[in-house]
């Protein structure tokens, strides 16, 4: 173990790197920052799951993202769940807090609010990852089918078929009673990924998969695999508890999978909610409309209006102050 010490603290994200097996990952929990997310909506339980499901992985890893980057996911389906989105800003410097937002579009007439599975909900769709690297730089995207039963797997294939990187999520979420009686979500993760070493396989190569998908197994090959499959049956003997906590320490959780594998521990970044909407924003949203257009959205009070899908915030403008026509004030 290294000496970094880590914070007792839920709402943030450590990183790791096994020294004898090449992996690096992530463990990380997720506890007042998820509730603060879901609080600015109220979405059934089902969707609640999923979202904090896509909150945790991009919360995992948007850590590895660069300072004063964004990654968003983006799952859409064809099913009750149309859309799950979430954001994570990177810190604007080292040291501050890393931000997460989420929301979900869904049809609530055609949830099957007694469906075990939530992810069923989502139908066939896909599953992308955006990257904004900032101004003047053409953002990152990289999709795949949805796939599998699990939100997880869709993130394991994204990374296998996009990024050719072996990469495993463990994941765990729910609800539990706090001692007033009330109820409260938390959520904990692990990721391991292989370093990367440069090498390509052609989409074509050593897939074994019935659907024509990349799978960590396939890009693969002698020690390495061994390597990979080991450090896996020690994830495999993680309980829901552990991921979860907090009795366990995420330190302490990392040790006891993988103490033979040389782990060593560095700084952790804590995440809180946080949204960046703005009247600024929404005007340079609405700049892309004519004066027919913006006619259109207003109201018989003759203003504006525009609400944030991720925090709910609501927003009154005048009309003559947007669209791509619109009058300039100084």
């Amino acid at each position: 173990m290294s000496d970094a010490v880590e914070t007792p603290s839920d709402d943030e994200i450590l990183p790791f790197q096994l020294d004898l097996s090449d992996i690096r990952g992530r463990v990380g929990r997720l506890d007042k920052t998820l509730n603060d997310i879901l609080a600015q909506h109220a979405y059934p339980s089902i969707v609640e799951t999923l979202v904090a499901e896509a909150t945790t992985i991009t919360a995992l890893v948007g850590q590895t993202i660069n300072l004063k980057w964004k990654l968003s996911l983006q799952i859409r389906g064809n099913g009750p769940i149309k859309l799950i989105a979430t954001d994570y800003f990177a810190p604007t410097q080292e040291g501050e807090i890393g931000k997460l937002r989420a929301f979900a579009s869904f049809n609530k007439s055609k949830l099957n609010l007694d469906e075990k599975n939530p992810f069923k909900q989502l139908g066939k769709g896909y599953f992308a990852v955006l990257i904004d690297q900032g101004p003047e730089t053409e953002p990152y995207q990289g999709i795949t089918p949805l796939n599998g039963d699990k939100l997880l797997k869709c993130a394991e294939t994204y990374f296998a078929q996009s990024e050719q990187l072996p990469t495993r999520f463990s994941l765990s979420v729910g609800r539990s009673q706090t001692k007033n009686g009330k109820s409260s979500w938390r959520a904990g993760g692990i990721i391991i990924q292989k370093m990367p070493k440069g090498t390509e396989i052609k989409p074509d190569d050593n897939i074994t998969s019935e659907d024509g998908l990349l799978s960590s197994s396939d890009l693969l090959v002698g020690d390495e695999n061994e390597n990979w499959n080991r450090v896996n049956f020690h994830l495999d003997t993680v309980e829901e508890l552990e991921l979860i906590g907090p009795h366990v320490s995420k330190t302490r959780l990392l040790n006891r999978l993988f103490h033979e594998e040389q782990p060593r521990i560095f700084q952790s970044q804590a995440v809180r909610f946080g949204c960046t909407c703005s009247p600024e924003k929404v005007q340079n949203t609405m700049s892309m409309y004519s004066s027919k257009d913006i006619e259109k959205m207003t109201t018989p009070t003759g203003i504006v209006t525009a609400d944030c899908q991720f925090c709910g915030a609501h927003y009154i403008m005048d009309p003559a102050t947007l669209g791509f026509d619109a009058k300039k004030y100084v």
